[in-house]
């Protein structure tokens, strides 16, 4: 005879909780240069969304997302508030915010690909549990495995070799290891850029590419193998995002490995990429991806598959760089030194949160805090906020 009584235990259970309605916050986050890249114009701001979902318990949970556009994405805040407020809150009012897999899994089927508006979402459900429950997220995914994590620092297109030794040496004296060169444009002044870097670091630094998706097979092949002799760790998104083909076909061409960005939208995509063997890691990013509901799914591929993680992000405030890092926090396994942190690394003007995250020795701390472990700084979303 069993002797084990069965109770009633789950935390919803516990702590009942209703969605009572869904806020959105659209706002311009200053650069403090304008940040460039091998596609478009220089940005002078991150168009950055935050989300509130309200429950009737007055917790309140917060999330974070961008209309980022660049190849493989055409969002506008305009667009992703329409999507929450007319498609996503409806479904969201009345539930339990425990009940994340069946919330997220209903919206994706609502409206496929809508990873953009979908993460701050699903991010602001699990920063809600894990305030009513008074435990930070990285608990919710299975329990704390590092106190730290590192990061690496983005150089954006600054226009002289002089200006990007400049921005490097700031973050090599913060104790950064690992530097991302961002290329695409020419090539020769790529090539003058890596150069200058190793010569100026040596083997202190591990040095990254990125080209955002921008070379045609050609030029790409030429730029890589013109790079080699400057030990670079990675070729980051070389080729467009519907050149899968060209991606393996490049990785097989040079000795350096390629990572996929862009072309890793959804789960879908990483299969291909992995089928294909057209890259050896992929970046992961809070809105790309659709969150901590979705990106998880994705390292649990790339683990599977023994290709690297690295965790990623578009230029963020410090929720969605919190997102990442609660992550990072309850992960088993090996990460790169990714660049989720570029936002509050210094490329933002400002934050939005009261106690904003900060790199210490080219790491960042695991929040500790209920939820996400941050909290709202509401003047700065009133004085950054473009609805008003």
């Amino acid at each position: 005879m069993n002797d084990v009584q069965e109770l009633d235990v789950s935390a919803a259970n516990r702590v009942p909780a209703k969605i009572t309605g869904v806020e959105c916050v659209p706002l311009n986050v200053p650069f403090k240069v304008p940040f460039k890249i091998s596609t478009g114009a220089a940005r002078p701001v991150v168009e950055t969304l935050i989300v509130k979902i309200h429950t009737d318990q007055g917790v309140t949970g917060v999330g974070e997302t961008q209309a980022w556009r660049r190849q493989g994405s055409a969002e506008t805040l305009e667009g992703q508030v329409d999507t929450i407020k007319n498609h996503f809150e409806p479904q969201l009012l009345g539930r339990s915010p425990f009940d994340v897999n069946a919330i997220m899994h209903g919206l994706d089927e609502s409206m496929y690909h809508s990873h953009y508006s979908q993460a701050p979402v699903g991010d602001a459900l699990y920063d809600v549990v894990g305030k009513m429950l008074g435990i930070p997220v990285h608990q919710l995914l299975g329990g704390k495995t590092r106190d730290r994590v590192r990061i690496a620092a983005v150089l954006s297109m600054k226009g002289s070799v002089e200006s990007l030794l400049e921005s490097a040496d700031a973050f090599f004296e913060r104790g950064f290891r690992h530097l991302v060169l961002k290329i695409g444009i020419d090539p020769q002044e790529d090539r003058r850029n890596a150069e200058a870097l190793r010569n100026r670091y040596g083997n202190e630094i591990a040095l990254r590419v990125d080209a955002n998706a921008a070379l045609d097979y050609d030029t790409a092949l030429g730029l890589l193998k013109g790079l080699e002799p400057f030990d670079i760790e990675t070729a980051e998104q070389p080729l467009a995002i519907w050149d899968m083909d060209g991606m393996a076909a490049l990785a097989k061409a040079v000795r350096m490995p390629l990572m996929a960005d862009e072309c890793a939208a959804t789960d879908h995509a990483l299969l291909d990429i992995i089928r294909k063997r057209a890259a050896t890691s992929a970046q992961t990013k809070v809105a790309k991806n659709g969150g901590i509901y979705h990106i998880r799914r994705l390292w649990h591929v790339l683990a599977t598959a023994g290709m690297g993680i690295n965790p990623g992000n578009h230029p963020a405030t410090s929720v969605a760089t919190a997102s990442v890092a609660q992550m990072c926090g309850s992960w088993p396994g090996p990460l790169m030194a990714g660049v989720f942190a570029v936002g509050v690394s210094g490329a933002l003007a400002e934050d939005v949160v009261e106690n904003p995250m900060r790199p210490e020795n080219g790491e960042i701390a695991i929040p500790e805090g209920p939820g996400l472990g941050v909290t709202l700084d509401e003047d700065a979303l009133q004085r950054l906020r473009i609805d008003k």
